[in-house]
């Protein structure tokens, strides 16, 4: 009974010393492997599309002199109902069409040096009549025909940067989800070139970021049509063949 009692313990001496051993092994393995550096590529994917603008803001602004405030007053008035009868007649309605508080200055406050004479006229006045729609091409069918209005008595001044039409695309949401799967498609290719001329083969996604989607004019002489582009960072782990 007692040698059997020694042989059993022999025997599991054995088995705990020959377990521990082998655990010895595999742990020293895993931290070999731990050890290794992680092969990995970080690559860039983009995607751009050309799209027509869905929004355009015209603000028409135009100036009036005169020595009578008053009378001043009631031509920038007239002036205004003047294109908005334009507007209307353009196909817009009242929602598209809005206004601003008429500027006026006083052009004899000013100091004039010797050689300079005051304006003829006392009062400058500005005032602006701003069309916004969604139907950019009857906008722009409306600017060509703008030209009418000098035969009614309205000089629309120049545009400058404050007062220059602008055009907008606000159907981003419904271009962005293929835009991303484009442009990460995109960063894959390159990823997959890198690791063939490496003698690898892609791994799993490490990470991945997307960029600022841009929204620019397409060139200057047509900014009412545009260009969005987005550009995903997505890093990739590397596998040995």
């Amino acid at each position: 009974m007692k040698r059997s009692s020694l042989a059993s313990a022999a025997v599991l001496g054995l088995c705990v010393g020959g377990g521990l051993a082998l655990a010895g092994v595999y742990l020293g393995l895993s931290l070999r492997e731990s050890r290794k550096p992680l092969r990995v590529v970080s690559v860039r994917g983009l995607a751009e599309r050309e799209v027509e603008a869905d929004l355009a803001v015209w603000p028409i602004t135009f100036a009036e002199m005169s020595n009578d405030l008053v009378a001043l007053n009631a031509s920038l008035t007239e002036k205004r109902r003047i294109i908005t009868e334009f507007l209307t007649a353009s196909g817009f309605t009242a929602a598209d069409i809005s206004y601003s508080t008429p500027s006026i200055g006083d052009q004899h406050a000013r100091e004039y040096g010797e050689g300079r004479s005051r304006p003829e006229f006392r009062y400058l006045g500005k005032a602006t009549v701003t069309l916004r729609s969604g139907n950019v091409q009857q906008v722009k069918k409306a600017m060509e025909r703008s030209g009418s209005l000098v035969g009614r008595g309205i000089v629309v001044l120049a545009e400058d940067w404050n007062s220059r039409t602008q055009y907008f695309f606000r159907g981003l949401n419904a271009v962005k989800p293929s835009m991303i799967e484009e442009a990460t498609r995109n960063a894959r290719t390159a990823a997959e070139k890198f690791a063939a001329d490496s003698g690898s083969r892609l791994g799993k996604i490490k990470s991945a970021s997307q960029g600022l989607f841009e929204i620019t004019d397409l060139d200057q002489s047509t900014p009412e049509r545009k260009q969005v582009r987005v550009v995903t960072s997505v890093e990739f782990f590397l596998v040995d063949e």
